[in-house]
């Protein structure tokens, strides 16, 4: 099981490669679900603020997606839960 740190050096460099963004950020909010089921096994709670030209022209559903499936290796053993906000360039 990596630490959560090993977590988010590895989530930032898989959305890095399929998704290059040009801003991301990503929380660990593990602790704010401490004692939930999904947490007892390890995996954490998370939040992804990301900007990409990839989101150029998708709706939220489909960004999604995108996140999701860059980072599809990481579930459900390392991301229990997974909070998104994904904006394309032209959008604040």
């Amino acid at each position: 099981m990596m630490t959560n740190q090993e977590r988010i050096a590895a989530f930032q460099s898989s959305l890095q490669k399929q998704l290059q963004p040009s801003h991301l950020v990503i929380e660990d909010e593990s602790h704010l679900h401490a004692g939930h089921a999904g947490a007892a096994g390890g995996a954490g709670h998370f939040r992804i603020r990301i900007t990409a030209q990839a989101f150029t022209g998708l709706n939220s559903v489909a960004r999604h997606r995108l996140v999701y499936s860059a980072l599809k290796g990481f579930m459900p053993h390392e991301i229990h839960a997974l909070a998104i906000h994904a904006l394309a360039p032209n959008e604040s």
